[in-house]
This record gives structure tokens, sequence and C-alpha cells, in this order.
């Protein structure tokens, strides 16, 4: 039996590589899934030969090959594709493994197993000549710099989920740093042993041994110190022989430094090295002893032991009876310098992983990397998200805010009214045909119907969700009367189902509470909304004309006619710059409806370095640059704001002027008041279409909320249904293990957190039956 330790390989199990990539790109868009049916073939081929399994050199290029394309596939792919991966713990063959949907996972796993098996070559050589020595030393080097390339390169791209119940303890930086020390302290070993049989002086052969006994002392810090502890998760015999070795390369590194202080007739210090390295290699026995080591560590102790003993005694009686000489105490002994000759050493597959690709080329190598399609859908989500607030928001805000002046001052009714003292303004009438062309009473009267059926529609899922969720309690009611079950009844593992439910419940009545609001508003401007609807002649019926006839001749009339006349040109201009919004604002559509980022964000991620991870952060800059061509009008919005300031500014002192200077007619004020009903009746027209039009979106997109949610709660009860009668097999099966048959350990399907015996239900604070907020939409005015 060695007295090296090898590290067994992370037992996995097979996977279905097709459904999971497939669906992924089916839904994602990220290509046609036959398109790469070939690179999924491939992918499933390479998995089943380069994640370990045999200890055989072949398979060295092997896990090369596939780490390689591991890390192509993570360039093309995010981590979760919903593609689930089972690994058993490194000493728990046989233990639950875990499963997580992370494709980083993968890459880990295969690096431990492709370190598993450096170090399992390496103990499998014959080190009883100095070409197996050589070979094992080199093996362990390939290990160590395998764990740390791990450490150092994979795990921090490691990434878990919050729904990861379960993480990997050997593949935690301190897990795997420890065994990366153990590595390299067995290849300085190995080196000892080297020079040893090479018949080494005893000073290098002390020096060896003295870094091999801090390599060995580096190794059980790091597992000791680990926080969190990672001690019991190590088999027992380990960590009792990381330490007596540590013990034992002291007292040997001492032994030979004694020799050597014999060879330079320095008999005390001979003696006192001695003394040190009897009581170092008694440590080393003790621990081997009850640590039950390997025979072949302890036989190592032991014989050590035996012949510092033995030297021990000799030089304590030549020194007593001819040297005399003073025996130094331990502290002032000068330390044995190390000589470190074992080196991590990082192979060049890993180092240069393109040279393992092959000749069919990189999996997925004609699809854009998932980093760079990230980029693009940012671009495109920050080019609609500036476009809509900074450009088509701000610019209908500044139109609002320009009504909402106009309206208080009833402009332009009031002006139109002197201005026209019989039939109806060209402004009215634009807006009247605008209401008969759209059929406005019609049409509201259709959107409040679709509203109302959406609403009951909406209503109608999430009674269908319930329903669900309650069949669900009444099975299981009906099984616990015939059975005794330990575990959650419904009423309290469905607790955040239904507390879920109550938030969509109330959501639904504060909408139906706006829907109503609404529906009021309706009713009270019906009538009003009809006139202008109607025909012209009845439109021009209700509005009484103005007997201004000779108004201009006065002096107050003609006054009158000068501050009208004024604040047209005015109001004009502030009609001319909103006319001149809406065209930059049509410039503005139409330029980001033609701007694509693809070919941009591709030829700046194809000069990026082969297998390198593109991360959509590395495209900021270009970004900005294409998103600046927007810049013009934004400066446009800013511009538009200052001078509509400027012409509200004038508005309000023309207004003021020509209310002053108007004459009092009675026939003029109640024309007026005429017009300013319609201009009205036109504003809470298009305010019910909006308010409509946002409800029907809003039940549109609560309608597929609850439709997931109903999916959830659907998936919730299946699962619930086969945990009932999973139970329901084990009460009746007398012996588990009589009624499982034998698998192959590679052919058997895995039993994760995802389907244990218990069939485990994702956490109800699992993103699986995540919480979608909902926005309200924006309350009808309720002023008239």
């Amino acid at each position: 039996m060695s007295n090296l330790l090898a590290v067994p390989f992370k037992k996995t199990y097979n996977i279905d590589v097709e459904e999971p990539v497939r669906s992924y790109l089916r839904h994602q868009g990220a290509a046609h899934p036959d398109a790469f049916r070939s690179d999924i073939d491939r992918w499933q081929s390479l998995r089943r030969d380069g994640v370990g399994g045999v200890v055989h050199v072949d398979r060295v290029n092997t896990a090369l090959s596939y780490h390689a394309q591991l890390l192509s596939i993570l360039t093309k792919l995010p981590t979760d594709i919903q593609l689930e991966i089972a690994y058993a713990p490194v000493f728990s063959p046989t233990s639950i493994p875990i499963a997580l949907r992370n494709i980083a996972f993968e890459r880990a796993a295969v690096l431990f197993n492709l370190a598993a098996l450096y170090s399992q070559l390496a103990a499998s050589e014959d080190r009883s000549n100095a070409d197996g020595i050589k070979r094992a030393s080199s093996y362990y080097q390939q290990a160590a710099g395998t764990f740390s390339y791990l450490r150092t390169s994979a795990l921090p791209k490691l990434v878990f989920s919050p729904d990861d119940e379960e993480q990997p303890f050997d593949l935690s930086e301190s897990f795997v740093h420890g065994l990366e020390r153990l590595m390299l302290a067995q290849a300085q070993e190995c080196w000892w042993q080297n020079a040893k049989l090479s018949n080494y002086k005893n000073p290098l052969l002390a020096k060896l041994a003295a870094h091999t006994a801090a390599l060995y002392q580096s190794a059980i810090t790091t597992i000791r110190d680990s926080s969190p502890a990672i001690t019991q998760h190590f088999p027992s015999g380990w960590l009792p022989h990381i330490d007596a070795k540590r013990y034992h390369f002291e007292a040997v590194a001492q032994y030979r430094q004694s020799l050597a202080e014999f060879e330079a007739r320095k008999y005390g210090v001979e003696l006192a090295r001695l003394d040190q390295a009897r009581n170092a290699a008694k440590q080393a026995y003790d621990i081997a002893r009850r640590g039950k080591v390997a025979p072949a560590v302890l036989q190592d102790v032991q014989s050590l032991l035996d012949t510092l003993q033995k030297d021990y005694a000799r030089a304590e009686r030549d020194n007593y009876l001819i040297y005399h000489d003073d025996v130094p105490a331990a502290s002032v002994l000068p330390p044995i310098p190390p000589s470190d000759i074992a080196k991590l050493v990082v192979v060049q597959g890993l180092l240069n992983p393109d040279s393992f690709i092959g000749e069919q080329g990189p999996l997925f190598g004609e699809m854009v990397g998932w980093g760079a399609r990230a980029a693009i859908d940012i671009y495109n989500d920050r080019k609609q998200n500036l476009l809509r607030e900074k450009i088509v928001d701000a610019t209908q805000r500044l139109k609002d805010k320009a009504d909402e002046t106009l309206r208080s001052h009833n402009l332009p009714s009031a002006l139109e009214a002197l201005e026209r003292s019989t039939g109806l303004p060209p402004s009215l009438l634009h807006k009247a045909e605008q209401v008969r062309r759209e059929e406005g009473p019609t049409r509201i009267e259709a959107a409040i119907a679709d509203v109302q059926r959406l609403a009951r529609q909406d209503t109608a899922i999430l009674d269908e969700a319930m329903d669900i969720l309650d069949n669900e309690a009444s099975e299981d009611e009906a099984m616990r009367t015939n059975h005794s079950f330990d575990r959650m009844p419904s009423h309290e593992a469905n607790l955040e189902l239904i507390e879920k439910e109550r938030r969509y419940r109330d959501i639904l009545t504060r909408a139906a509470s706006s829907d109503d609001t609404v529906q009021q508003k309706w009713d009270e401007w019906e009538g009003s909304i009809g006139l202008l609807a109607g025909d012209q002649a009845e439109l021009e019926a209700i509005v009484p004309s103005a007997t201004i006839s000779n108004t201009r001749s006065s002096p107050e009339g003609a006054e009158a006619w000068k501050h009208a006349r004024a604040l047209r040109v005015v109001l004009e201009a502030l009609d001319t710059l909103h006319r001149s919004q809406q065209d930059f604002v049509r410039r503005a559509q139409s330029l980001a409806d033609a701007d694509d980022i693809h070919a941009r964000i591709v030829s700046a991620a194809s000069g990026l370095e082969k297998l390198a991870e593109v991360k959509p952060e590395m495209f900021e800059d270009l970004m900005d640059e294409e998103l600046a061509k927007y810049d013009k009008f934004l400066d446009e919005v800013q511009k538009a704001e200052s001078k509509q300031g400027e012409l509200l500014a004038d508005i309000e002192r023309c207004n003021e002027r020509f209310v002053r200077s108007r004459r009092e007619d009675a026939s003029v004020k109640t024309r007026e008041e005429a017009l300013r009903a319609l201009e009205h009746s036109y504003q809470k027209y298009r305010e019910i279409v909006k308010n409509l039009n946002e409800g029907i979106k809003f039940y549109n997109d609560l309608a597929q909320i609850f439709i997931d949610f109903k999916a959830s709660c659907k998936s919730w009860s299946l699962q619930r249904s086969a945990e009932i009668h999973a139970l329901s097999r084990s009460v009746e099966t007398v012996s588990l293990e009589d009624a499982t048959p034998q698998q192959d350990p590679q052919a058997a399907a895995p039993r994760t957190r995802h389907d244990r015996p218990s069939t485990r239900l994702p956490a109800l604070t699992s993103n699986d039956w995540e919480f979608e907020e909902v926005v309200l939409p924006p309350g009808p005015r309720r002023g008239r």
C-alpha cells in the first residue's frame, strides 16, 4: 500500500444535455436549435469521457479537451440554462449528490476530477526506482497546479443562486487550497525520496525534508483553520496522515542535519538535533497509531523512531564518555533552511485551452456569445428608456403643462368667442371631427366592455389557481385519514402561496375600484361627448352667436381686438413649437427603429481573445458612443422647455391685458361658456380613452402573471401529490434495500435535492414562486 494519498473522483451521473440546450435556444432566441444539433451531440459525447472516473493517462487529454469546450460554451451560454448537473461529494460516492443548474459547476467539477486523476496516476507509480519517483512527483505537481488553477480561475466564477439549498463543500476555496498544499507536499516528498535514493549529501536531504514538513504543516493548517469548518468532510485517516507526515519530516530533517553535524565533529549539536528528531518522531508515531493511518505510513514512522532511539543512545554515550561537548538548547539551534524543489505545475492545456479545442472547432462557435447578446439587449433597453422617458414622455409633459395652463385661462375658447361671433372655431371643429372619426361613444362602450371581460377572466384564472390548492388540500386530508405522515399539512405548506393570492386579490379589488371611477366619469360626460360625435349642425345649434358687430369701431372694442391679436400671435407660436416637438419626436423614433447595434457588438466581441469570458460591461464605451447620437434630441427637448416657458409667460401677460380690455358683452360670455364646455368635453374624452387603454393593458399583463401563478400552484400541487404517493409506497415497502436493484453508477439517475425520496419541494421563498410586482394604471382624475 502506498504511503501517499490520492484524491478520489467526484462521482457524477449521465445527464440529458439536448433538451435543456434546445429549450434555451428556442425560448431565448439565441439561434434555432437545429442549427446546433451537431454541437449538442458533441457536448454529450465529450462529457461522457471528460468528467473523470477512469484512471488512465489518456484521460488527461480527454478532460482537458472537455474543459476547453466548457470554456467555449460559457462564452456562448449563461451558466444557468436549466441544465441540471449532479455530482456526489468527493469522499461520499454513495451519498445523495448535489445537483445544480450551473455550467460553471460542471467546469469546476471537471477540473477537480482532473486534479484527482493526476493524484491517482501519481499514487499508482512504482516509486522503488528513480524514474517512477520522478513521474509520481510530476503528477503530484500537476495535481497541485490543477487545484491551484481551479481555486484561482474557476471557483471565483462559480456563483451560487439563493435557490441552491446545498452547495458543494469540496468546491470551497479552503477545501481546494488544502488539497493543493497536500499535493505539493507529496510532490516534495517524492523529490526527497529521489534525492535519498541518489545518495545526496545529508545537508541537502535535511533541507528537502524541512520544506516537505513545512508543506505538510501548511496543508493541515489550511484545512483546520478554514471557515466554515471542513475537517469533518475528510476521511478519518486523512488528517492524522498529514499531521504524522509533518512531524515525520521534521524528524527526518533534524536527523539528516545531525548526521551533518557528526561529520563536522559537532557532537553536542548532533545530540541536540537527535533529541529534536526523536521528539518529533514520537509525535508522528503517536498520531499515526491513534489516527489509524495506512500501515505503510506507520511502518515508516516506526522505522525512523527505532533508528533515532539507537542513534541517540549511541551519541549520548559517546559524548558522555569521549567528547564532552556542551549540548545546546533546542531554542538556540539554527533553523534548517528549506529547499523547495516541488512547484505548482499548471499544464498547457489549462494555460492555453485553445490548443485542446480540436479540429472540429469550439462548440457553438458560430453563435453570438451570451455576453454580446446581453450587451445588445442592454443597449436596446437603454435606447428605449431614453426615447420614452427623456424624449417622448418629456415632450408630452411639456404639452400637458401648456394645455393645463391654457385651460386654466379658458384659452383658446375665450379668444375664439370674440374672434368668431358665429359658427364654430376651427380648433373645435377639428376636435369634433376627431371624435366622430374615432366613433367616440361606441369606442368607449366597447373598451369598457373589454375591461370588464378581462377583469372577469383574470378573476377566473385566480379562482382556478385556488381550486388547485383546494384540491391538493382535500387529497392531503384524505391521505391523513388513512395514514400517519410526518409532513407539513397543506394549510401550513401553502401559506405563502395563499398569502400571494391575497395580494393578487387585493390588486383586483383596487383595480375594480379604479374601473368604477372611470365608469362614473363616462356616465357623467357621456352626453357631452355624444354632442361632439354628432352632426356639425347640431353642435353649432348649441353654441350661441355673439352680437358684437360694432365692437371694433369703439375705442374699447379696438383695444380688445388689439390684445386679442397679440394673444393669438403667441398662441400660434406655442402651436408651432408643439408641432416642431412632435416632428423631432418622430425623427427620434425613426432613428431608434433603424438603430441596430448588433453588427458593432458582434464585431467587437470577435476581436476579444478566443475563449475569453465576454461580459456585457466590456461594451460600455461602445454603447455610450452609440447612445450619443440621441444627444441632439435631448438638447432639443431642453430648448423646447426653455422656449415654452417664455411663451407661457407671454401668454399670461397678453391674456391678462385681453381680459381687462374685453367688452363685457353677455352674448360673448354665453358663447365663451358654451365653447369652454365643449373643449372640456373633448379633454374628458381623451382622458377616458387613455384610462381604458391603460386598463386593458393592465389586465392583459396581470393575466400572464396569474397564468404563471396558476402554473406554480399546479407544479407545487403535483409535487405534493408525488410526495404523498412516494410516502405511501415507502410505508408499503418492507425493505428498501431489497426492493432497490443494483444499477450502474454512471447510468443510475441521481437522487438530487429536486427529487429526493421525500420529493422535496422548492422552498416557497424560492424564485420558482416569485411574486410579481403589479403596477396599477394611473387613477383617473376626479376633477371636472
